[in-house]
């Protein structure tokens, strides 16, 4: 998807005329709701992946009118996000796949967009299910498009023993997923369902355009084992978001390093767009375990479902950040990488997000290269 500029500075609440300032950035310092920045964050953050050969990726804008109708569609979203909230809690999401997913399909139904034909519609042969289409939309001009949606957390492993940077080399944080393996899946299987002939006999008259819809962050190693950062394989986006882990050992010293104002632990469905806490504490509930606790299987994240309920958690609510020590003394016996970010004062009594990572157990990255590399 290509980042689009406002075309003229007639609303104030867009960027300037003129800015070298990504659209995406604009809308930031203007949205507060933490759904509509998550929102915000799907459809004009950078893609994870450049072009691919038989996979092209989706563009959601025909011109700089139309990105800048969708920004000022949030803006206004920001102001009453009721139904988008509502629409969100009457589906109890807990997975974070699912959350980015109903995003873009309630976008897709509400705003200023390619028309919504139909989502998750599955393919059969003989009681088998092939595959699940995610999005077939229709532009204005009449395009019909198949979009693949994938939204991926990797981290990097290092190069190979041959020193050439590739996909292989990023691994999910809970080692069940590589990224060569998830694009690979996505570009020979699913963007090929609506190609198939089952296709047809469902009712949605072609030809339909498959596109891939990626985005996520890659995390690169920090503390004393990084090495050289090493060169991005050539599939990757050069603008695509980028984060840190590091090892609980290596942590204090990364720590200090940082110089944040304080540390908060994301959970999972704060994942997508950089945080923001207001001083009003709107996003900032009373929960400085809850997560960790969550992590560890304990009572505490009972306490605050029944305390705050689901909801608010599906909102991406983060707790107030902690110094450093505070934060590595939580998270002692956790056994996998849980996701943190550096939070800085914004002179208005709020916190915004500096950077992003994982902090994981000492025997981590054993355990990574084990995996990508058996």
């Amino acid at each position: 998807m290509t980042m689009r500029r406002p075309a003229d500075a007639s609303s104030g609440d867009l960027a300037a005329a003129g800015s070298s300032k990504p659209l995406l950035d604009s809308l930031y310092q203007d949205l507060t709701d933490p759904v509509v920045r998550d929102l915000a964050w799907l459809l004009f953050s950078a893609d994870l992946l450049r072009e691919q050969p038989h996979a092209p990726l989706a563009e959601l804008w025909a011109s700089d009118e139309e990105a800048n109708a969708a920004a000022a569609w949030l803006i206004q979203l920001d102001r009453d996000p009721a139904r988008l909230h509502a629409s969100l809690d009457a589906t109890r999401l807990t997975r974070l796949g699912r959350y980015a997913e109903t995003l873009l399909g309630w976008f897709l139904a509400h705003g200023p967009a390619p028309r919504l034909v139909a989502a998750n519609v599955a393919l059969r042969r003989a009681g088998l299910t092939l595959g699940e289409c995610d999005f077939l939309v229709e532009t204005r001009d009449g395009q019909r498009l198949h979009w693949e949606l994938a939204v991926k957390w990797y981290m990097h492993l290092g190069a190979a023993e041959n020193g050439t940077p590739g996909l292989a080399d990023f691994v999910g944080p809970n080692l069940r997923d590589r990224f060569d393996l998830k694009l690979a899946h996505l570009r020979d299987h699913q963007l090929r369902l609506s190609a198939r002939e089952e296709f047809a006999w469902l009712g949605y008259p072609g030809p339909w355009l498959a596109q891939m819809f990626w985005k996520g962050w890659l995390f690169y190693r920090a503390g004393k084992g990084a090495g050289v950062p090493p060169g991005d394989p050539p599939e990757l986006a050069e603008q695509h978001g980028r984060g840190w882990w590091v090892t609980q050992a290596d942590w204090a010293d990364f720590a200090d390093r940082e110089g944040a104002d304080g540390w908060s632990v994301l959970p999972r469905l704060a994942w997508l767009a950089p945080r923001r806490i207001g001083a009003s504490g709107g996003q900032c509930l009373p929960m400085p375990h809850g997560e960790i606790d969550r992590q560890k299987g304990g009572s505490g994240a009972r306490h605050y479902r029944e305390v705050h309920g689901d909801a608010l958690a599906a909102r991406g609510t983060v707790a107030a950040p902690v110094p450093g020590e505070t934060l590595l003394a939580d998270l002692a016996q956790v056994h996998e990488p849980v996701m943190v970010a550096a939070f800085v004062a914004d002179g208005a009594g709020g916190y915004v997000e500096r950077s992003r990572g994982f902090i994981v157990p000492d025997d981590w990255p054993s355990r990574a290269q084990a995996f990508a590399r058996p």
